[in-house]
């Protein structure tokens, strides 16, 4: 029977990448940082991580999570109900809680989880989901699994969500979900305007913070700081995995009585491990770092804004962003695989982006920054950007 099925695939493998959509895997040797190893021996700067606050080899993680293997073990081996709960558990969720200003946590092995959790447990066919046409495939995912009723509103097109809200009060609760900040972009969510549209027609509100827990904001505490509306979101979504630390695990915080019906419904808690107690141990010790000093995301801000402008002098077409990330516009998927090698010669790791990432027409380099990231690797960058932009025409 494989034999049929092994010559569609091999088929549809060749058209990817005769189409220059074959993703290929470069392999690092050394630890996630701004200066970073492969395994053909070259140093390179790492310029597409989403370690926005550089703490992915941050000793004093580590030395949290060192401490946490002696004292507590490797893993878990059961889910959270049975016997996978730690102190180090209940702990994290309280100062995750703590951090975004809301009543309770719930922790996830992943955000993909969190999201594909959360819709499911709350709603129904009597419900509606009125969601932004560009968030993150785990939120599709997620709405795809529960049976409320569907509406998709352009991205941040205020309009539009009007629109879908008026046609949703045919339903018994409706529930706006956004990403804070677009990945693919680099724009934030005008949360102020979807809060005032969620008043006004009797609607909750969920954001995905994962690329903006950290990161916007100006202590890093995500959208609902930009836009002082700390504690009023019902439910937020976010990870571990990005500018807190790198390592891996979601969480779902909000109202407490939202959480404690996920902690009883939602399927990947229910069935699925508890996050390892180094991790637990080692997001502790991170927001706890967050609460002594503002430093690195004051880094991660400024360096931001030089990056970009000098990107913009050199000539390049750089996506509006509010965030650390810094979408380069190149448009053609071919390009955007070729520039990246390229730059990858120059010392300069990027990845080209293009469909099914992004719509077709649409491939770009997506940069990174960090508070990892100094001047120089900063500037090195936009020389390596400059020299091969010029060579490719992408830039006169």
């Amino acid at each position: 029977m494989y034999n049929k099925f092994q010559q569609y695939l091999q088929a549809e493998l060749k058209s990817i990448e005769e189409a220059g959509l074959y993703k290929k895997e470069r392999i690092i040797v050394s630890p996630q940082k701004a200066e970073i190893k492969v395994n053909t021996g070259k140093d390179v700067l790492n310029f597409c991580a989403n370690n926005y606050l550089g703490l992915s080899d941050n000793q004093e993680l580590i030395d949290a999570a060192k401490k946490a293997l002696d004292e507590r073990g490797f893993g878990m081996s059961s889910v959270r109900f049975i016997c996978g709960t730690q102190d180090l558990h209940k702990e994290l969720e309280r100062k995750i809680a703590e951090f975004f200003g809301t009543e309770d946590t719930i922790l996830y092995a992943a955000c993909f989880d969190a999201n594909g959790g959360v819709f499911e447990p709350l709603l129904n066919e009597e419900d509606a989901i009125i969601s932004d046409a560009l968030n993150h495939a785990s939120i599709i995912d997620g709405v795809r699994l529960c049976k409320a009723q569907r509406y998709r509103y352009a991205n941040a097109n205020m309009e539009e969500l009007e629109n879908c809200l008026k046609l949703a009060q045919a339903q018994r609760h409706r529930l706006i979900v956004t990403d804070g900040v677009f990945s693919m972009d680099g724009n934030v969510a005008p949360l102020d305007k979807i809060y005032e549209l969620a008043e006004k027609y009797d609607a909750m509100v969920m954001v995905d913070e994962s690329h903006s827990a950290g990161v916007v904001g100006k202590t890093g505490r995500g959208t609902t700081e930009q836009y002082n509306l700390r504690g009023k979101i019902e439910i937020l979504t976010g990870t571990l995995g990005k500018a807190f630390g790198g390592a891996i695990g979601g969480f779902t915080t909000g109202k407490k009585e939202i959480i404690a019906m996920l902690r009883q419904r939602s399927r990947p808690y229910l069935f699925s491990n508890s996050i390892p107690p180094m991790v637990a141990a080692a997001g502790i010790a991170m927001f706890d770092m967050m609460a002594r000093t503002n430093e690195l995301q004051d880094k991660l801000h400024s360096n931001t804004d030089y990056f970009v402008a000098k990107m913009k002098e050199a000539g390049f077409d750089i996506k509006p962003t509010q965030s650390a990330i810094c979408a380069v516009m190149l448009y053609d998927a071919k390009l955007s695989q070729q520039m990246a090698e390229k730059l990858l010669e120059e010392g300069i790791y990027v990845v080209g982006f293009y469909y099914p990432v992004v719509p077709k027409g649409q491939a770009r380099i997506r940069v990174q920054i960090s508070a990892g990231h100094e001047i120089e690797h900063l500037d090195k960058a936009i020389a390596a950007f400059t020299k091969i932009g010029k060579e490719l025409g992408v830039i006169k």
